[in-house]
């Protein structure tokens, strides 16, 4: 009788540990899905925006139907400082059908300096100030397959999901704009 008694034990023991690990495993893997697929990201006025991996590109959840341009700059770049004034201009133009996210690469950043920033170059469009900017811009990089060491700045532009077009470095409003056209269907 006590050799059933610790069989049995043993099987319960068992059956507990591996019961346990897998649903940690499943909880853990439902994590990692969430955090790869998703970003939170909060704009300078506290707007956030839930920025999701699709599998051909970028969406904003808060900006279904929109075009998209996900600006990755610096403060500190000149090319970035050139284009934030025409990308405000694109903002309002377009306003109803476009949301720009300014993200910086700037490791914790304070919010007066962007906010500076906006004030200077005219930066008239959402910047978001993030500890998840890092991880995402890494997920544009990857998805382009442009590398790591990229130039800045890097305007990537999406309309649900699919890729419309990218730039790298500095790019005439024009351009920009014939693509923001093109995705509209005007």
């Amino acid at each position: 009788m006590s050799k059933f008694s610790f069989l049995a034990s043993i099987i319960a023991i068992s059956l507990l540990f591996s019961a346990c690990s897998k649903d940690e495993s499943t909880s853990d893997e439902a994590n990692s899905i969430l955090s790869t697929n998703e970003f939170l990201l909060t704009e300078l006025n506290k707007i956030q925006y839930t920025v999701k991996k699709s599998p051909t590109g970028f969406t904003v959840k808060e900006a279904s139907g929109k075009v998209i341009v996900l600006d990755v700059f610096a403060t500190w770049c000149p090319p970035c400082q050139a284009e934030a004034s025409h990308l405000a201009s694109l903002q309002e133009k377009y306003k109803d059908s476009l949301l720009i996210l300014g993200i910086t690469i700037e490791d914790n950043i304070k919010n007066e300096k962007l906010q500076a920033f906006r004030k200077k170059y005219n930066a008239n469009y959402a910047l978001v100030n993030s500890s998840e900017n890092s991880r995402l811009v890494d997920a544009i990089a990857q998805k382009l397959k442009i590398g790591s060491n990229f130039g800045i700045p890097l305007m990537v532009m999406y309309k649900d999901g699919e890729l419309i077009n990218f730039y790298q470095g500095a790019v005439e409003e024009e351009f920009i704009e014939s693509d923001i056209k093109k995705a509209l269907g005007l």
